[in-house]
């Protein structure tokens, strides 16, 4: 395990790489100009939101899972078979499905809606979003990969690949930009266009296309939806800094709509 600050050292400079040429697509050939003053808050927010999670979440990253998986994974599902291609293809993919299925639940569970949303409330569009997640919501994630990496009896190689691609994608599907032939490629992995549609103001659409690197999912359990948003991020939730975007995960979006009386105190829909 000697090689494991080093590992994280490479994976950090190659996402570091991926978003500043991200940040120079976007600056010169934006999918969509968002307001100065909001984007400039927005990358502000992002940008600390990251800094200080990525403290917290030093000791938990990419160097737990290496542990974990050289460690506790010698009895998973895939610990049989001899450590190749298939091997390595079939670990990436149960991985895929395993964060499509938590980033689904993160939607569907309220208690674990509370803290993802903070991820959907940017009212823009663009690659440091993908940097925006409370710390909880990151924790939770940790455990969860953990837990996935002894289930599925992954090298500790294959784990750091995984990271690897799943830290690529957050970024390129969160950059405000367009790629030729988009379309189709949606059919294969995620692309910026399929999760804008999961950033939409409403609900009903931003419960969609969860998948992270495989779009396979989506089309698999019907939860894919090729549209284009009127709006970004969430109506009532909004976050000027970090402190406020930590603590808008312990309100949820009606308590928060009683507080500036935008809904009354006895609605119909809660009898």
């Amino acid at each position: 395990m000697s090689d494991a600050p080093h590992i994280e050292n490479l994976l950090l400079i190659a996402v570091f790489g991926l978003f500043s040429v991200l940040l120079v697509v976007e600056k010169f050939r934006p999918y969509k100009k968002f307001a100065g003053a909001g984007l400039k808050a927005s990358f502000s927010t992002n940008a600390s939101a990251f800094l200080i999670n990525n403290v917290i979440m030093n000791l938990l990253s990419v160097s737990s899972l290496l542990v974990v998986a050289a460690n506790y994974s010698s009895h998973g599902l895939l610990s049989s078979l001899p450590d190749g291609p298939s091997k390595w293809i079939a670990s990436f993919v149960l991985f895929d499905f395993a964060v499509y299925a938590w980033h689904y639940l993160g939607h569907k569970s309220e208690a674990l809606w509370l803290f993802h949303k903070i991820h959907h409330s940017d009212k823009s569009f663009h690659v440091t979003t993908g940097l925006r997640f409370h710390v909880f919501d990151q924790l939770l994630e940790v455990i969860v990969k953990c837990v996935c990496a002894v289930l599925i009896g992954a090298p500790a190689h294959v784990v750091v690949s995984c990271e690897v691609a799943r830290m690529f994608f957050v970024l390129f599907h969160h950059a405000n930009i367009t790629i030729p032939g988009e379309r189709i490629l949606s059919y294969f992995i995620i692309t910026p266009s399929l999760h804008r549609a999961h950033h939409s103001t409403l609900r009903s659409e931003h419960d969609s296309n969860y998948g992270i690197v495989l779009s396979i999912w989506d089309i698999i359990f019907g939860t894919r939806k090729v549209l284009t948003p009127k709006s970004i991020g969430l109506e009532l939730i909004e976050a000027e800094n970090f402190i406020q975007l930590f603590s808008l995960a312990f309100l949820t979006e009606r308590r928060l709509a009683r507080i500036v009386h935008l809904v009354p105190r006895k609605s119909h829909s809660e009898a």
